[in-house]
């Protein structure tokens, strides 16, 4: 920056403020900058910086999959929000694992992150190093619910369940439901939904038996799981599962049984899911399935941001958002 400022003629303060905020200097000065910029080269080194703020400009997400879809679409929705915050999002995946959660947690706490949005991994107990950073940075948890009070943002798995249900039982055969992996708390949160949705529709749950699994492959678990239950056959000819991805397995192995999906008199099963997955909408047939809004769920930024510009004083807050039924061809 020394260099720089000694190559454009202007001091350093002045070069400083230009690169915190464009629009805070005179035209001519930012012309002048920005002309130098072409002919040098040169860019600040962002890490280096950070080391010299008590706060830096980079907010921190650690997802459990960068595979998945979702958390691709969620992952770009906070970067969105963040750049035109002036603020730039360091994305970091775990592989569902909490040693490499523990490993993200400090990459990014050497980087003076201003503030942390996690969706946690594991499906019980509490993360020791998530806890700490609770006292010592604004957080925001995402998508999985925290087991403890804390800033949350995420789809009311209650409310989302009881949509999908009652659709399901109002227009054909209660749903019987297949789970997933024990992966997060989504998948507890989620079964125990299914089993409330269905007393208030007066209707007896059906669970179905699956494998012990923490595997994030869930097409697979859910085409090997609907395969080996539609041999034996399924108490009810409605399938609801606990994500899109499972559904999506489902749906290929009723097509390997020679079964048809769909919401039609002649069809022999229908399919449902949860989430609406991006490929939800283009799987054959359609995918019905209640949709959580990733631009809403994106509002943890927004949380967070607030947060951090008020010093702490402002509390991210709880926030659970109501999903939307979207009614396709597959029930």
């Amino acid at each position: 920056m020394e260099d720089f400022s000694a190559y454009v003629g202007l001091s350093r303060p002045t070069v400083s403020k230009f690169f915190n905020d464009p629009a805070s200097v005179r035209d001519t000065t930012r012309a002048r900058i920005e002309t130098a910029l072409k002919e040098s080269g040169f860019s600040p080194n962002i890490f280096a910086v950070n080391l010299k703020r008590r706060r830096s400009r980079i907010i921190g997400i650690i997802i459990p999959n960068s595979t998945d879809p979702f958390y691709m679409e969620l992952t770009r929705s906070v970067e969105e929000l963040a750049a035109k915050a002036g603020y730039l999002a360091f994305m970091l995946s775990t592989n569902g694992q909490h040693a490499l959660e523990s490993s993200a947690i400090d990459r990014l706490q050497s980087m003076t992150v201003a503030g942390l949005i996690v969706v946690p991994t594991g499906a019980t107990g509490r993360s020791v190093r998530l806890a700490q950073l609770e006292n010592e940075i604004p957080l925001v948890y995402v998508d999985s619910p925290p087991d403890h009070p804390v800033a949350f943002v995420g789809t009311d798995n209650m409310q989302s369940m009881g949509l999908i249900v009652d659709y399901l039982c109002r227009s054909g055969e209660p749903p019987c439901y297949l789970g997933m992996p024990n992966i997060n708390r989504n998948a507890a949160a989620r079964l125990d939904a299914y089993v409330r949705a269905m007393a208030a529709a007066g209707q007896p749950p059906h669970i179905l038996p699956i494998p012990d699994s923490d595997s994030w492959e869930f097409e697979r678990f859910g085409h090997e799981c609907a395969r080996d239950l539609l041999a034996g056959g399924l108490p009810t000819r409605t399938l609801l599962c606990a994500n899109d991805r499972i559904a999506l397995g489902a749906q290929l192995a009723a097509w390997e049984a020679g079964l048809k999906v769909g919401r039609d008199e002649d069809c022999d099963l229908r399919i449902a899911g949860h989430d609406d997955h991006p490929q939800a909408r283009f799987s054959c047939p359609p995918l019905t399935t209640v949709a959580q809004n990733y631009g809403e769920m994106a509002r943890a930024m927004s949380e967070l941001i607030s947060c951090i510009e008020h010093d702490g004083k402002t509390k991210p807050r709880n926030i659970l958002l109501r999903a939307e039924l979207k009614l396709r061809a597959s029930a």
